[in-house]
């Protein structure tokens, strides 16, 4: 019941006038608009409920690494503190002949405040007791991209249309994340269909970063142009 008087009590004014008092609009399209509104803000609350804490985050059960293998195209992203990937970025996750997980990945970046580069990077991946929890091992290029050890955890994938990525480089002393990333991959660089998105949202909303997210886009950067390649 509180969760419907919240929703209620925030609900704009256009919107609770549409409810009871604007006949022409067809009750298909109000419905559909007022449908939307409501997961959303339905959501919403349940983020502000979360605890948030970075040990209770649920991840994918029953990871399979070999279908997680392949061509993943960012299309939201969460960004860290610090210089990182901005758009156009690509990730190709590969199994090695060890069974072991790598990964190369390109973005566009921006160094010396206005020169911008194709940079690519280079992972190898660390398998912990839990399948879909990886240390990632990453080198960036040249010295201008920060080289160190990352978590890598596949929070949700159906592995062939979509992925959710979570990263958490510092825990605060309340046990949230004060410091992470988070990526949306896909595997269409047009984005996510339609049927994936309240998925995702959801996950944004597990990870207690609903809103948090930006679109990434892909204009063909680093198919020409200057690149950074590992060193």
């Amino acid at each position: 019941m509180s969760v419907f008087l919240l929703l209620f009590s925030i609900m704009p004014p256009f919107f609770s006038n549409c409810l009871w008092s604007v006949p022409s609009f067809s009750s298909s399209f109000l419905g559909g608009r007022m449908l939307r509104y409501v997961v959303a803000l339905s959501l919403l609350a349940l983020s502000w409920a979360q605890d948030c804490q970075v040990a209770n985050i649920n991840v994918m059960q029953n990871f399979d690494k070999t279908r997680y293998a392949g061509t993943w195209y960012a299309v939201g992203k969460k960004d860290p503190e610090g210089l990182f990937l901005l758009d156009n970025i690509v990730a190709q996750i590969n199994i090695e002949e060890d069974g072991k997980m790598t990964a190369t990945a390109q973005g566009r970046v921006i160094i010396l405040n206005n020169w911008e580069m194709c940079a690519h990077m280079f992972a190898t991946f660390e398998e912990t007791a839990d399948p879909a929890k990886f240390k990632m091992k990453y080198w960036g290029a040249a010295s201008y991209l920060q080289t160190g050890n990352d978590d890598h955890w596949v929070i949700d994938t159906d592995y062939d249309n979509y992925a959710v990525h979570y990263s958490c480089r510092l825990v605060d002393a309340d046990g949230t994340c004060l410091d992470g990333y988070s990526f949306i991959f896909s595997r269409h660089p047009t984005g996510l269909r339609p049927e994936d998105q309240l998925v995702v949202l959801q996950k944004k909303t597990d990870l207690c970063l609903l809103g948090k997210y930006r679109r990434v886009a892909h204009t063909g950067f680093c198919d020409s142009g200057t690149s950074l390649d590992p060193q």
